[in-house]
């Protein structure tokens, strides 16, 4: 696994470095996943690539994913990419299977803290939600039912780029002035309500140690 060295940029320079990322391994044919953690500065909100334009009435940066989903505002989090081969995920044309794959690169990472995370059953597929984690798909990543990482594919010229974002915590106020809609606790939950300890720093730390490994 080729791994990314951690940073913080714009929403319009981490949408391009992940997009760069992804015409890279095309054009170089790259075999082995290519895998990154960054954040966010300024917060900023990222639509899916088909969503309908929302009016943000807060003075907060927008763009746009060339992934799919739903609205996610960027801000106390860890965010991921990975990019890599169809060919190299078993049954990876399934789009189910290619995200539990990728995910399970998370669930395995967090299973190293103590923590076990499974994925969402589907228990809230609303469609007229804006806000990304308060859907919950059986591609989503969960603990203890409550959604902690939410993720969005493209696909192209045999690869994949699946990147989403880990809550370390969140703003309820601030999501609910965004979107508009009740943010419950009994829907998503934090790596900081589960570790009230963990930094982000030691996070990323305990994280780049682990995709180096691997």
């Amino acid at each position: 696994m080729k791994y990314i060295k951690f940073g913080t940029y714009t929403g319009q320079e981490n949408m391009q470095i992940d997009s760069d990322l992804l015409e890279n391994s095309i054009n170089m044919q790259i075999k082995e996943p290519v895998f990154r953690l960054y954040a966010w500065s300024p917060k900023c909100v990222s639509l899916g690539r088909n969503q309908a334009e929302i009016s943000i009435k807060e003075n907060i940066d927008v763009v746009r994913r060339i992934t799919g989903g739903r609205a996610l505002l960027h801000d106390d989090e860890i965010t991921y990419s990975c990019i890599i081969p169809i060919s190299q995920i078993p049954d990876g044309e399934s789009v189910s299977k290619s995200y539990r794959y990728i995910s399970g690169i998370l669930i395995d990472f967090f299973k190293t803290l103590g923590i076990e995370l499974d994925f969402g059953g589907g228990k809230n597929t609303d469609a007229h939600h804006k806000y990304c984690m308060l859907i919950s798909t059986g591609a989503d990543v969960c603990y203890m039912g409550k959604k902690i990482i939410g993720s969005a594919q493209f696909r192209k010229n045999g690869y994949i780029l699946q990147h989403g974002s880990i809550l370390f915590g969140y703003d309820k106020a601030l999501l609910e002035r965004l979107f508009n809609e009740q943010v419950s606790k009994e829907s998503i939950t934090t790596v900081k309500e589960i570790l009230p300890s963990m930094t982000k720093e030691n996070f990323v730390s305990e994280f780049e140690t682990y995709l180096k490994s691997h």
